[in-house]
């Protein structure tokens, strides 16, 4: 596997006390400028996603280990896109590849409507 086929998804999840655990996916191939310019346009406010409707991994549950907490009224359903950067060597050889570059844009892409519900973040389901 060379770097150069592989990008890597940032992301993160912030609750509303501004903590922050952030999340890569190492994808196969590349995204285009216009496929960025496409899931920003796709996410709510041109960068929130919830995870689950696109099946990548939820990072609530990081962020409640890296704070020795648990969910609080300060969380919440959203994951905030970050970035797309080339894989470096590193990130292929630590990373598990999550799928294809083109996968992820098909799955934001089929999103008629962020769906809260959908998260297992969602109202009572977790206090």
């Amino acid at each position: 596997m060379t770097a150069n086929s592989y990008c890597v998804f940032e992301y993160l999840y912030r609750d509303a006390g501004n903590y922050k655990a952030w999340g890569e996916l190492l994808l196969q191939g590349a995204l285009s400028d216009a496929d960025v310019e496409c899931l920003r346009e796709r996410f709510m406010g041109g960068g929130y996603f919830i995870a689950e409707q696109i099946g990548i991994p939820t990072l609530f549950e990081n962020l409640w280990e890296e704070c020795h907490s648990c969910r609080s009224d300060l969380d919440h359903v959203w994951h905030e896109f970050s970035d797309v950067r080339e894989a470096t060597p590193e990130d292929v050889a630590s990373l598990p590849l999550w799928g294809k570059a083109s996968d992820l844009v098909t799955a934001v892409r089929k999103v008629r409507t962020w769906n809260e519900v959908c998260s297992k973040n969602w109202g009572d389901t977790w206090l």
